[in-house]
């Protein structure tokens, strides 16, 4: 298949339309839709379904958006591979994370990795859970993801390690000297993310092995919103030792858990070869 047909397929589906696609690739809206029919022709079957000003994809179509975006990666994967041996330093590598695990471990790893590879560019994408995070993986949209729990399939799994996650209270807030137990926190007001967040699956966790129920103030999935709220009043919250530590130099008070709560770190990425980048970036994070 024509590898610029793919392309622009691939950006009618991530824009929604052929005139924002042709906007995002800088090329007339009737070079797109001409390439969309030669694409069509070419397989025999329609690809989208045209709704009003938008497109839908058919069945078809929805086939072809994963083996299309790992074709892509493959040429991106070849062209990398053979600057990387002529000293070509640049290139891109898309990432993503948890919101949770962007601070600690993604942003030292990618601040050692733009510090040794400054040409490389560097996505960082924010999906909304595990299972987004693996589907982004997992068709190619992002070659490398960082995530709470090893993958599931036909995905690698490699353990960065483990976050240890300590007790977050408002400025002023009296709390025993030394560890604090699990059921004594669960009588604080609590500011956690949703159900099936991964903080939120820890504390619930934690509260259900010491047979207590956790009392929920604020449940937000503005994630960035957590800290504020804690140092506004609004209750206490769990946050990694790194993020706890920004917010005791803020005001807030800080204690370790009692049995203490850790969660599992594993990089995550399609099994077969990888771009150089990714490469580099994986020896960077201690592979």
């Amino acid at each position: 298949m024509d590898l610029r047909r793919l392309r622009l397929f691939l950006s009618v589906v991530d824009e929604g339309g052929f005139t924002r696609a042709s906007e995002a690739m800088f090329v007339s809206q009737p070079s797109v839709s001409q390439a969309m029919r030669e694409l069509e022709e070419q397989l025999g079957t329609p690809l989208f379904h045209r709704v009003g000003r938008g497109v839908a994809l058919t069945s078809a179509g929805e086939a072809l958006v994963g083996p299309a975006r790992q074709v892509l990666r493959d040429v991106e994967v070849g062209e990398a591979a053979v600057a990387s041996v002529t000293g070509l330093v640049t290139g891109r590598l898309d990432l993503c994370s948890l919101p949770t695990l962007a601070v600690d471990p993604v942003a030292p790893l990618v601040g050692a990795f733009r510090l040794a590879y400054p040409g490389v560019t560097l996505a960082l994408a924010d999906p909304d859970d595990s299972a987004d995070l693996v589907h982004l993986v997992s068709t190619g949209e992002c070659e490398l993801g960082v995530d709470a729990q090893p993958a599931p399939g036909r995905l690698e799994s490699r353990a960065l390690g483990n976050q240890d996650l300590l007790a977050v209270f408002p400025p002023g807030t009296p709390t025993p000297r030394g560890a604090i137990g699990i059921d004594r926190l669960a009588e604080f007001s609590l500011v956690t993310s949703p159900e099936g967040t991964s903080t939120r699956r820890l504390l619930d966790d934690a509260c259900a092995s010491a047979g207590v129920t956790p009392t929920i103030a604020v449940v937000t999935e503005q994630r960035e919103a957590i800290l504020p709220l804690v140092l506004a009043g609004a209750g206490a919250t769990l946050l990694a030792r790194p993020l706890a530590e920004t917010a005791q130099r803020l005001g807030a008070v800080i204690a370790p858990l009692r049995p203490r709560v850790t969660r599992d770190v594993f990089m995550l990425h399609r099994a077969g070869p990888l771009s150089p980048a990714a490469q580099a970036f994986l020896h960077v994070a201690g592979f």
